[in-house]
């Protein structure tokens, strides 16, 4: 283990100037070094014996780097879902910030189907033939069942309609 210890020390500068070439930000660079760190040495046992540790290692730190973007991606398609900006190009002004509040209380109060279909199409980016398929419906239900889940969604951030209010069974 002694010999692992100094290939990992030997390793970690060609790591972070790896991480800093994709982050463009020693601090990131850095915060991605240790979590790929993490992630390889959690995962010791998973790695071939024979195998290149510094492929290995570089491996893991560009898939964490990777999924690091898909993940920012996504929020920002998130933000702009719900301020109506293109992807957080611009501050919103301070009605735009209590609008995109309104919806997005709006949507959480929308039933989970809603928001599922919503979250897929609208911030996902999915196509509803992808959609139809993870649903395992006809595309032409994906195309009614979100057109109400948009129609119910502007109506409660407009204020026009109340949730649905739960029936009391006996």
């Amino acid at each position: 283990m002694h010999d692992v210890d100094d290939q990992l020390r030997e390793l970690l500068p060609r790591l972070r100037r790896f991480a800093a070439s994709l982050t463009r930000d020693h601090s990131s660079a850095d915060d991605l070094v240790q979590a790929s760190l993490e992630k390889a040495l959690s995962s010791w046992d998973r790695k071939r014996p024979e195998g290149d540790l510094r492929a290995w290692l570089f491996t893991i730190l560009y898939r964490q780097f990777l999924d690091t973007q898909r993940r920012a991606q996504r929020y920002s398609r998130m933000l702009a879902f719900f301020t109506g900006s293109q992807y957080g190009q611009h501050t919103p002004s301070a009605e735009r910030t209590i609008v995109a509040q309104t919806t997005l209380q709006a949507f959480e109060s929308l039933s989970p189907e809603q928001r599922a279909l919503l979250l897929a199409v609208s911030v996902e980016g999915l196509s509803y033939r992808e959609v139809a398929h993870m649903l395992d419906v006809p595309i032409g239900t994906v195309m009614s069942r979100l057109s109400r889940a948009r129609q119910a969604l502007r109506l409660l951030s407009e204020g026009e309609i109340s949730p649905p209010a739960l029936r009391i069974l006996k």
